[in-house]
């Protein structure tokens, strides 16, 4: 399970596409290039796991009749678990997105936003669509990488267009 928060530009998805199909450097570069752009709002999310949240979350659990390890939560998989994915599938929400892809940390921030659960009332409420901690450190560090990451996108769409 990850959780994640986007910022929307159209075109993004054929211009990413359209790197690969130019030259895979190119696409691999675009990549670097978002990562450093997006590295603030990465470390703001990062820098909100300071704490375990419950006391048994430190415990194991494991999914019934999956036999899936879900927890423990440790801070530090929970930060190193904050990472930056390009999303061009067909069907992607998004395409440039930021994600918990720890699971402890991931039902951490999603717990109780769907449907009501014991978990959830003892995190606190978080809304639909909604995270506890990624969503709203992006949303203040967004204004910093916004504007950049429109620019790459444009600049790198023009490099598109120009090959093509």
């Amino acid at each position: 399970m990850s959780v994640s928060t986007t910022i929307t530009v159209v075109g993004v998805k054929d211009t990413i596409n359209a790197l690969k199909k130019i030259d895979p450097q190119l696409q691999k570069d675009f990549r670097a290039q978002a990562n450093e752009i997006a590295a603030p709002a990465i470390k703001a999310a990062q820098e909100m796991y300071s704490a375990i949240p419950l006391s048994g979350m430190e415990r194991n659990w494991t999914s019934p009749g999956r036999n899936r390890k879900n927890f423990p939560f440790s801070i530090a998989k929970a930060k190193s678990g904050v990472k930056l994915r390009i999303d061009t599938r067909r069907n992607a929400v998004g395409v440039i997105l930021i994600e918990q892809k720890d699971p402890a940390a991931a039902i951490f921030e999603t717990a109780g936003r769907a449907n009501a659960n014991k978990l959830g009332e003892q995190l606190g409420f978080v809304g639909a669509g909604r995270t506890r901690f990624i969503g709203p450190a992006v949303y203040r560090a967004r204004r910093g990488i916004e504007q950049e990451m429109k620019k790459m996108i444009l600049d790198t769409a023009a490099v598109v267009r120009k090959e093509l």
